[in-house]
């Protein structure tokens, strides 16, 4: 069954090469989208909770999430997220560059969905979000989190 609206993404992600790819792979998948971009730790916080410039933005379906961030650490915001009420059921994609198993095994144990490292194979992203569409946006029924 074919989704009627675009899917609402927040790409965490303070790399611009990296946020292009996202884009590009999102496009070329033809995954309808609408796609928030914010490139700091504290910028993705206030879009989540929808503070100061960001008071109008959108609950996200569906987090990319990169751990190594400016200012506020990738891993402290997954863990805002799933440790908050509102906040939990949004899927989480961790997008990075360690390959460290302590950092995987905290992603899982702090409930991302999955975990992807850089740097991002076109093809392998692809499937990613080819797997999101056709899983989390298909089958998966959150709770309305407004």
């Amino acid at each position: 069954m074919e989704r009627l609206k675009p899917a609402e993404i927040l790409l965490i992600e303070d790399n611009i090469c990296d946020v292009e790819i996202a884009k590009e792979a999102l496009l070329k998948c033809k995954f309808k989208n609408n796609l928030h971009v914010v490139m700091n730790g504290r910028d993705a916080l206030d879009f989540l909770f929808k503070r100061g410039r960001f008071s109008e933005a959108i609950t996200p379906e569906l987090i990319l999430l990169d751990l190594n961030l400016p200012d506020i650490d990738g891993r402290d915001i997954l863990n805002e997220i799933k440790n908050n009420n509102k906040l939990k059921a949004i899927p989480v994609v961790v997008l990075t560059s360690s390959r460290a198993e302590e950092d995987i095994i905290r992603a899982y144990t702090s409930h991302a969905n999955c975990y992807v490292t850089k740097p991002l194979d076109f093809e392998q992203f692809k499937k990613i979000v080819l797997s999101i569409e056709s899983f989390w946006f298909s089958i998966v029924t959150l709770p309305r989190i407004d």
